[in-house]
């Protein structure tokens, strides 16, 4: 399975795909920061034998086959493109691009240049995400009718809060909902097998000026320099009515301002004979619903899961997995996929396909916010 790769990002995101990759055993090259300075200082803490001076050394390094895009949103479509063009496979940390625009040229690169585009969705990759698929899929809980939750963080919920992805020209013009809420969209629709065809839309900015600091600050830290009073356009909040395939329907809310709530993804998927629940605050426990015996807690343990789901649980019951171990299952998908050295086959990990849907799906939630209506996702 061994692949040589590189890490473009050295932030909060980019160390957690140096961990996992570690973690399989898959040597990584070299790291690349937004200048060289910070490339030589991230391979200096990470132990990595080479600190990139550009993308552009990167791309041309022979060694490499296979990139990992950590950067801030603005920077993905330009950096994806130069990699494809330079004959690497490409992992990018979502959204996939800026708009649907950059994203479908990105998904015709990767066809014309026969590489992989893969997009970080990896909270796929707990092993109870897993067993709600495998579940639905086998028809245990007939047909799914509603799919209903929520993804609550509070890291922005003061006006002296700041982050790269309160920029609009740095995150694109939404947030909460393109930074949290494709998670929670990429996790049902994926659950069901039925994408969403039409949106219904209300977002809001809860916190109308913050405070810059004049100076770097990482993601989920906070500075106490000198600052400049910022007004912000992109959502803080958002809730949106849902109608997916298969006559499903459905309501999601995501929010980075409820205060308590770190990164609290909850979704429940309720059909025709049962229901399914999950809280990525308690990971390690699915909740499953009946009407005629009583409901069920179902632990993370592979003896219990379904054939399906018990590979992607590293370790035994009573051994709890968690949001670092999402991106090792999803980097071995990935990973064992490219090693097999047939690309044509079917791939079960989210796709560049997978990141420009959602990036369609995004518009439509934009387009429904400001003309308060049932927008038509791709129309």
């Amino acid at each position: 399975m061994a692949q040589s790769v590189a890490i473009v990002g050295v932030g909060f995101v980019g160390r957690a795909h140096v961990d996992a990759l570690r973690r399989l055993g898959i040597p990584i090259a070299g790291i690349l920061g937004s200048t060289p300075e910070r490339s030589r200082a991230a391979s200096a803490a990470l132990g990595l034998p080479c600190a990139y001076e550009s993308l552009e050394q990167l791309a041309a390094d022979p060694a490499v086959r296979a990139v990992h895009i950590c950067t801030p949103n603005h920077l993905h479509f330009e950096a994806a493109g130069k990699l494809l063009r330079a004959d690497k496979h490409v992992l990018c940390e979502k959204p996939l691009a800026l708009d649907s625009r950059e994203s479908g040229l990105l998904v015709s690169l990767a066809q014309q240049t026969k590489r992989v585009g893969a997009v970080a969705y990896n909270l796929r990759y707990y092993p109870l995400c897993q067993e709600v698929r495998a579940r639905i899929g086998a028809g245990q809980i007939g047909e799914p009718r509603l799919v209903h939750g929520s993804f609550l963080q509070d890291w922005l919920l003061r006006p002296d809060d700041w982050n790269w992805r309160l920029d609009p020209k740095l995150g694109g013009e939404l947030r909460a909902v393109s930074d949290i809420g494709t998670h929670w969209l990429d996790l049902v629709t994926w659950a069901t097998g039925a994408k969403v065809t039409e949106v219904c839309a209300d977002l809001a900015t809860i916190v109308p000026v913050r405070r810059k600091p004049r100076g770097r600050v990482e993601t989920f830290q906070k500075s106490s320099a000198a600052f400049d009073e910022i007004p912000i356009t992109t959502d803080d909040y958002a809730s949106v009515l849902l109608r997916l395939e298969n006559d499903i329907r459905g309501v999601m809310t995501v929010s980075q301002v409820s205060a308590g709530r770190k990164a609290r993804l909850w979704f429940e998927i309720d059909g025709t004979e049962g229901s399914l629940a999950f809280d990525s605050e308690s990971p390690n426990q699915l909740w499953i619903g009946r009407r005629q015996r009583a409901c069920e807690l179902l632990p993370k343990d592979p003896s219990l899961q379904t054939p399906e789901s018990r590979g992607y649980a590293a370790y035994p019951g009573g051994h709890p997995e968690g949001y670092p171990d999402t991106f090792v299952q999803l980097f071995k998908e990935v990973y064992g996929y490219i090693a097999t050295g047939n690309l044509r086959a079917p791939r079960s990990f989210p796709t560049f396909e997978t990141g420009h849907e959602e990036l369609m799906l995004c518009e439509a939630i934009a387009e429904s916010t400001q003309k308060k209506s049932w927008i038509t996702v791709g129309a």
